[in-house]
Formats: structure tokens, C-alpha cells, sequence
């Protein structure tokens, strides 16, 4: 790590072109990481710090800082900011904090950036840990068609995180395995909830078992899961968000799990094993398709590690 001798307030513009360049934020998104990062840019130049270097920040300048913004109160209105609204400031200044440690300059962890508890907003989250979740995976019988298409629906809710009505609306010409022994991933742009794009990314160890479950397939069904009751031809025999609720919970059941697991549960345990590498809560908000961070900042239960690799490194499989 190299220790600069160049103001931290002076990396600002490089942070801000590093998330359009580098991670591919949209001009919105680059607008509000410059209006939250400007406050700590500001409070940097009123306290007395416009001089201050990266390896130079401490703890106790972090904590100044979350009291400055606890006790800001806005001149206009009167009104002090709400625990959310500072959490964006602090999320900006870890982001900001994981690109310089990115270009290897040294400066704090940004674990030690903590964000603010908002009670109202507090909930339990449920998801399952990785032992729990090799048991649900052994659960369906892939002997049977039936089985290997349970196998391949499980997977595929771990790896992309991706909501159960989204799954089920899910068509086999959306998908393309050809050459799945070169693939180390595969990304899917679907449309979610809100009518919002996303991009959800397959695991090679989902491509198997996806590609296994669609190499047994005999049907022209358009959809990508079916169910395999007695039909009349030609009916749509697409699985329904219900259906696959009743399978999930069945092999947890099965597994014993203590956890009610459904699939939210497995999109919970999605964005936790993220979280759990070291991936920030907006790149995790872009995978999840949330339309606001408020609702990503439930997964705060877990501890921030480095901000690294995103999908590849991180949610492989290979650790199953």
C-alpha cells in the first residue's frame, strides 16, 4: 500500500470518474455519490482537515464526522437528517474509501465507516448459512425429471438472487448454454419489479445444473421451469410463484433446516454471502433490482469486509 502524499479532498473527481469508468454507474447514480461525498468534502475543509492524507484518517475523524451529520440541521427547513439520510453520506465515504484502497494508497478500512442503527427500520433477516444451504441442494431426487429441474430452480435462486416471480417468468430462449464448458459465468438482462432492467449473472455451478435440467427436457413448453403433471397438449405448463414456494420449503423441510426457508430466504442468503466478501450495499442494491439503498440497508447485519471483486470471485459456487 502506498502511502500518497496528495490530500484526500483531491481524489474526489478520481473517485467519481472510477464509478463511471470503472463500475459502470450511470450519471444519476454519479450525481448522488458527488452531492453525498460533498459533504464529507466540506466538513474536511471547515474542520480544519483540507491538508489531510489518506493514511492519515483515523477513527476519530470518522466518528467527528457521523456526530457532524447526527447534529446537521438543514437551514431552510429546520430539520436534522434523517438516520437513512446519513447512512448515504457514510455508504458515499466507504465507496470512497474502497476505491483508493483499490489503487493500493493506503488509507482507513471501511469497516470502520459504521453506519447509523435506524430502529424504526430494523427487521430480522432470515437466511441460511452455506452448510444449511449444501443441505437443501441435496435434497431433490435429480434421478427424476422432476428432481433435476428442483435442483436446477434451487441453484438458480442462490446464484442470481433473483425474485421467485421473476423465475417463473423466465423462458428457455432466454437462455443460451451452448458453450457452457467455456462459460465462468452468464449474465441475463430481465426486467423486475417496477418495470425496473437489471442484470442477473449465473454461476458456472447454476449453468450445470440448468443445463443438465434443459438437456432432459423433450417438450417445445416456451417456459424455462414446467411442471411435469399429466397435461393436455400445448397447455401452458409454466410453474407458478406458488408452486416453487411449496418446493422450497418441502427440501427444507426435508433437510431439517430450522430456518422457514422460502425463496426470499434463498435471495436473503444471496445478498448475505455478498456482503459477507466484502461487496458494498449499492453494487448489492443493483443486483437486487431495489429502486432505493433503504431497502438494500437490511443486509447491514452483516460485517463489511474490503470491497473487492464483484461477482466472479465472490459468488462462484466453488465453495460449496
Amino acid at each position: 500500500m502506498l502511502k500518497s502524499n496528495k490530500p484526500l479532498i483531491e481524489y474526489i473527481i478520481d473517485f467519481l470518474e472510477y464509478c463511471e469508468i470503472e463500475k459502470g454507474l450511470s450519471q444519476l447514480s454519479i450525481k448522488s455519490y458527488s452531492r453525498f461525498i460533498s459533504i464529507f468534502k466540506n466538513w474536511l475543509v471547515n474542520n480544519g482537515y483540507k491538508s489531510l492524507k489518506p493514511h492519515q484518517l483515523t477513527n476519530d475523524h470518522i466518528w467527528k464526522y457521523r456526530v457532524y451529520l447526527s447534529r446537521y440541521t438543514n437551514f431552510n427547513t429546520k430539520k436534522g437528517l434523517k438516520k437513512s439520510t446519513q447512512n448515504y453520506y457514510l455508504i458515499a465515504l466507504r465507496n470512497f474509501l474502497s476505491f483508493l484502497a483499490d489503487k493500493d494508497i493506503q488509507t482507513l478500512p471501511i469497516d470502520k465507516v459504521k453506519l447509523q442503527k435506524d430502529n424504526k427500520r430494523e427487521r430480522i433477516v432470515k437466511f441460511l448459512s452455506l452448510n444449511q444451504l449444501q443441505k437443501l441442494f441435496n435434497m431433490p431426487d435429480i434421478k427424476i425429471m422432476g428432481g433435476l429441474r428442483n435442483r436446477a430452480i434451487l441453484e438458480v435462486l442462490f446464484s442470481t438472487g433473483i425474485r421467485v416471480s421473476e423465475l417463473v417468468s423466465l423462458n428457455r430462449n432466454q437462455i443460451n448454454l451452448k458453450n457452457i464448458n467455456n462459460m465462468d459465468n452468464y449474465e441475463l438482462n430481465i426486467t423486475g419489479k417496477g418495470d425496473r432492467p437489471r442484470t442477473i449473472y449465473f454461476s458456472q455451478r447454476a449453468l450445470y445444473w440448468l443445463k443438465k435440467y434443459l438437456d432432459s427436457r423433450k417438450d417445445n413448453n416456451k417456459a424455462l421451469f414446467i411442471n411435469y403433471r399429466p397435461h393436455k397438449k400445448d397447455i401452458d405448463r409454466r410453474l407458478t410463484v406458488r408452486s416453487i414456494e411449496r418446493l422450497v420449503n418441502k427440501y427444507a423441510k426435508m433437510a431439517g433446516l430450522s430456518v422457514l426457508t422460502t425463496p426470499h430466504v434463498l435471495r436473503h442468503t444471496y445478498a448475505t454471502d455478498l456482503l459477507n466478501q466484502g461487496v458494498d450495499l449499492r453494487i448489492i442494491q443493483e443486483f437486487l433490482g431495489h429502486k432505493s439503498i433503504v431497502t438494500t440497508q437490511v443486509y447491514t447485519h452483516v460485517t463489511n469486509k474490503r470491497l473487492k471483486d464483484i461477482h466472479k470471485s465472490f459468488h462462484s459456487g466453488n465453495k460449496l
